[in-house]
């Protein structure tokens, strides 16, 4: 892969021995070129800074523990599984702490493929996502030799003896510490170009159990004050905001239930001239998933 993981200063940072602050700073690492068109797939709270477009499925979810979502660059509403983007739209498309979300891999992953030429992936590794399971994660990811394996999860909490054993014996300050200073070992971050190399292991696995009822102790992505208002001004200046409002995002849309690559913008939101399906708009933001009788 020709895709630089690291930037040259998470590499310096690694080197000193920062492993915490290399983590940190690879939301700021987007190895395009200016003139890249890019898409923050499941955008959500705190999209990435170099984004121009982002796709969310929803305005609000307790599967990002009801954070506000941020809409400050072009922005539309879709289902990940069937974007309403055409063919190629994007240069790169990130997909971080999203595919872990969805119930049906290989299309989430195919999406993927046809509306961008490269991207990045990033989740829990399937290691730390077994022993400390989420009540809102279908899956458990993992990656070897440039290759994810994907292995459905049969309930949000399906190896329920090694969550046991974890949370005796491992689940403590030192231990909580640890994955704080040294976090890369339990996630995976996955570059690609042209193709995603993945692997379901178990595709006869239903993955679309109803989540279980969510507890106050989950909710460990609530970001302090002072760190929120850090991230936001990174975003901020990082972010192409001249060039993002100036995006025609009409250029970049088809239509998410025929499939057709025209849509026509008109005074209550868009109109496929295909199928005559129309689409609302919700402050500012196109409306746009598949009609519920769609193939």
């Amino acid at each position: 892969m020709d895709i630089p993981k690291n930037s040259k200063l998470m590499n310096v940072l690694h080197r000193i021995g920062f492993q915490r602050l290399a983590w940190s700073l690879r939301r700021l690492h987007c190895p395009v070129d200016k003139n890249a068109l890019v898409l923050d797939v499941g955008s959500g709270g705190n999209p990435y800074p170099r984004a121009n477009v982002l796709l969310d499925a929803y305005e609000d979810t307790f599967e990002r523990y009801h954070a506000s979502l941020v809409v400050d660059r072009p922005m539309v509403f879709g289902q990940a599984e069937k974007m309403p983007f055409r063919d190629k739209a994007f240069d790169f498309v990130i997909a971080s702490h999203v595919l872990e979300h969805t119930a049906d891999p290989e299309a989430f992953l195919r999406e993927l493929m046809r509306v961008g030429k490269a991207g990045y992936i990033e989740t829990p590794d399937a290691f730390f996502e077994r022993i400390n399971p989420f009540r809102f994660h279908r899956l458990e990811v993992t990656d070897h030799s440039g290759r994810l394996f994907i292995y459905k999860k049969s309930s949000w909490r399906p190896h329920g003896v090694w969550v046991d054993l974890y949370e005796r014996k491992m689940k403590d300050g030192a231990f909580i510490e640890f994955l704080k200073k040294h976090p890369e070992p339990f996630y995976v971050r996955y570059y690609w170009r042209n193709e995603i190399d993945f692997k379901i292991v178990n595709p006869e696995v239903d993955a679309g159990w109803p989540f279980p009822e969510s507890r106050n102790d989950d909710q460990v992505g609530a970001k302090p004050g002072l760190r929120k208002r850090v991230v936001g001004m990174l975003r901020y200046v990082f972010s192409q905001r001249a060039r993002n409002s100036k995006l025609d995002i009409v250029t970049l849309l088809r239509c998410p239930t025929c499939l057709n690559p025209q849509l026509i913008r008109d005074e209550s939101g868009f109109k496929c001239p295909a199928c005559t399906e129309s689409y609302g708009i919700k402050n500012g933001a196109p409306l746009l998933y598949p009609r519920k009788d769609a193939s």
